[in-house]
């Protein structure tokens, strides 16, 4: 059986575990003994466990593998760098799908109009984090100090950090030589422990989505069906259909094959619900799936796993309609303009971990004028949403990895292929 379809089944049966444990819960059939054991000792105990020790081993290999291969790709690029025009395509690509994913947004949102009738509770309050000043983002880019930018997981440091390394290896001729073949070496062991844990997968899959279900339920999604399904329509609009797009007009790959090669990752993207988590995984399938050369894959993905966040675009894009519909103010055209430019720029820096789409939707919000209070309305299904956007995020740095790859001469078509056989 592929690890493919192992995902798949544990997905499946961690949906079906989790809910049908909610079910029983609520249900008072049970004893309270016999309530609790299942709570603290099955929910809270073995599932998180489990799940939380599976997310954790995944986060353990991000900042060397991201360091490592980004040194390896970067000093493979010898001392005529093309360092420079990479960063000016990935970024453009990165920067336009943003843009994409947040107008097709705004778009369904008033279309469906999923925030008319709504019935507005006063007792909502939600409190906002202050997000950094473009001044603190483009000054926290640089690191002071490599070895805590690594520790504190900050990747854009990491990145920078890497690409100078890299760059400096290539230029230092056969000493330079000799450390390069040494960080080769070390990124094979890494990549074969992400090939370890892929194999453990299935498990901490199970594990993480029994959990969420068991807490969470179906009412969740009933109490705010059509805001729910509004986000997961323009959220397969835009995975499917402008990702699907742009590959095909700009690199005439078929992207059928593509979302294939692709399955495991955005399995793993949806039970994590974080792109960084995820990283590892994207990385590998790059290179041996997708056929896209270390030098542009270990540069393009963990810079996408950063700053490219087009789920959460979609996700600011619908909530923002709807709250402005609950709330009943026409924020205009020019409004709708500004979230688009808010909700794009505010992508840069943003980083890829649970939940960090609400600190930014709160800093759109106030950018129109709308209460950020209105954000409590959908809190109760964010969780939820994070997953399905989190495996959009990963799929978009994919299709963007490859695009580079194909313009830099960096693809090789026969691993696409034949990785699709087998």
């Amino acid at each position: 059986m592929s690890l493919t379809t192992r995902i798949l089944i544990a997905m499946t049966a961690g949906l079906a575990v989790g809910i049908l444990t909610n079910l029983l819960g609520n249900s008072g059939w049970l004893s309270p003994t016999l309530q609790g054991w299942i709570s603290d000792g099955f929910v809270n105990g073995l599932l998180d466990a489990v799940g939380q020790m599976f997310v954790a081993s995944l986060k353990l290999l991000v900042v060397p593998l991201v360091f490592i291969s980004l040194v390896c790709g970067a000093s493979g690029l010898g001392e005529s760098s093309r360092v420079g025009a990479m960063a000016g395509k990935t970024l453009a690509l990165y920067l336009l799908t943003t843009a994409i994913a947040i107008s097709l947004a705004l778009l369904l949102g008033n279309m469906i109009r999923p925030g008319d009738g709504i019935g507005l509770e006063t007792s909502l309050s939600f409190a906002a984090q202050t997000p950094p000043s473009l001044k603190e983002v483009l000054v926290n880019i640089v690191p002071s100090n490599p070895v805590q930018a690594m520790a504190d997981g900050n990747m854009l440091q990491v990145i920078v950090f890497a690409l100078l390394m890299g760059i400096a290896i290539a230029r230092c001729g056969d000493t330079g030589q000799k450390v390069r073949e040494w960080f080769v070496n070390l990124d094979e062991v890494v990549m074969k422990m992400v090939g370890i844990l892929m194999e453990l997968a299935p498990y901490g899959v199970f594990c993480l989505l029994a959990k969420l279900f068991a807490e969470l339920g179906a009412s969740a999604i009933i109490e705010l069906g059509l805001y729910f399904s509004t986000v997961v329509l323009a959220l397969l609009l835009h995975c499917f259909g402008v990702y699907g797009l742009i590959l095909k007009l700009l690199t005439r790959i078929n992207p059928l094959a593509f979302f294939k090669h692709l399955r495991p990752v955005m399995m793993f993207a949806f039970s994590t619900s974080s792109s960084n988590a995820t990283l590892p995984i994207t990385l590998r399938t790059a290179e041996e799936k997708l056929g896209v050369d270390n030098r542009v894959a270990s540069f393009t993905i963990p810079l996408g796993a950063t700053i490219n966040m087009d789920g959460t675009a979609i996700m600011q894009g619908v909530a923002t309609a709807f709250i402005a519909q609950a709330y009943q103010i026409d924020i205009g055209f020019t409004g709708y303009l500004t979230v688009v430019l808010t909700a794009t720029l505010a992508s840069i820096g943003t980083a890829g971990v649970p939940g960090v789409g609400l600190i930014t939707l709160a800093m759109v919000l106030q950018q129109v004028g709308l209460p950020v209070e209105g954000i409590a309305l959908i809190i109760g299904v964010d969780r939820l949403l994070d997953m399905i956007r989190t495996a959009v995020n990963v799929t978009g740095d994919s299709m963007v990895t490859l695009t580079v790859a194909k313009s830099e001469d960096a693809w090789d078509q026969q691993v696409f292929e034949n990785s699709g056989k087998s």
